[in-house]
């Protein structure tokens, strides 16, 4: 498209490409390998209601929404593993934080001790990020008017389940159209404006982790936390008010995979060869996805996920 010759607009899209490229050496630096996976696959990896279903010679396939199971595999030959790749969501809402096709920066890697090791690592791939666009996109960076934010040594972390109590004290002390939220398994985009105030008020940080969302809201391969099973080893990290990244660790045992599936209501067939690989081994891992598009949207303070989008898919968007 035309607008796409815009100064501001080729700006953008220089970040996005200073953002792949620091992502792969930040992670290519500390020894991992770059994969690429199917993005035609049998099964739904997150949850069969958002899948864009296709016809793959006449049996059913779908277009994969992470991939999750193939980089979990890949730990047990490489131990640590990357990829920069498109994923597929038939998400049908239409949103300024959402579109059906995004870039998703995943890393996965083994031999950790929880949660809390996946969270370290993140904190220096996007303080390695930030770093990388402030050094060699500063002309892109001035024209876009863009703050730059400063990744502290230790960002700030709340239980999800402090953060409901936090939230909803927040709304009582302000009057902030009060709403009981706290048996939800999960934070609003309301909620995460909230948190992330209050992490720029008390810690001035623009980052903050939400660990522990409960289990019944993440996916099967979820690790529980040992000490209050009925919570995760899991996070997501918000940046300025906004869910940027979701991470943790994953299950590890093949009994322990049978036992996830059968509490799911999930059959075991589609998931057969996934399973395979944890049958002879596999490491304590865990990993995250860094949305590409949604980072620079936050990064640039713009409205709309699909003004750092270069052709966005929405439900009503094909061409160009």
């Amino acid at each position: 498209m035309v607008v796409n010759r815009h100064p501001s607009r080729r700006a953008v899209f220089r970040l996005s490409a200073g953002v792949m490229a620091a992502f792969r050496e930040a992670l290519s630096d500390r020894g991992f390998t770059e994969i690429q996976t199917p993005k035609i696959v049998a099964s739904a990896t997150e949850s069969g209601a958002n899948v864009v279903k296709i016809d793959y010679f006449g049996r059913p396939a779908y277009l994969a929404q992470s991939p999750q199971f193939y980089k979990q595999i890949m730990v047990g030959v490489f131990q640590g593993v990357y990829e920069v790749a498109p994923v597929f969501r038939a998400e049908p809402h239409d949103t300024t934080r959402h579109i059906n096709e995004y870039v998703s920066l995943d890393a996965e890697f083994g031999f950790i001790e929880n949660h809390f090791t996946v969270m370290a690592l993140l904190r220096e791939v996007l303080a390695h990020i930030f770093g990388r666009l402030a050094e060699r996109y500063a002309t892109e960076l001035a024209l876009l008017n863009a703050k730059m934010p400063s990744v502290p040594p230790q960002i700030p972390v709340i239980h999800f389940a402090d953060a409901k109590e936090l939230v909803f004290q927040l709304q009582v002390a302000t009057q902030k159209g009060l709403t009981d939220e706290r048996g939800e398994p999960d934070l609003s985009p309301q909620e995460e404006r909230w948190l992330g105030e209050w992490a720029q008020q008390e810690h001035n940080s623009d980052f903050l982790f939400v660990t522990g969302y409960p289990m019944r809201k993440r996916p099967f391969y979820t690790h529980a936390d040992p000490a209050r099973p009925e919570y995760s080893n899991s996070f997501d990290l918000l940046f300025r008010g906004t869910e940027l990244v979701t991470g943790g660790q994953r299950l590890h045992r093949y009994e322990d995979y049978l036992a996830a599936l059968r509490k799911a209501n999930l059959p075991i067939a589609p998931f057969e060869s996934y399973l395979e690989a944890f049958r002879y081994g596999m490491p304590p891992h865990g990993g995250f996805a860094i949305g590409s598009e949604r980072l620079l949207m936050q990064l640039l303070g713009a409205p709309n996920l699909r003004s750092t989008t270069l052709f966005p898919r929405d439900l009503s968007r094909l061409t160009p």
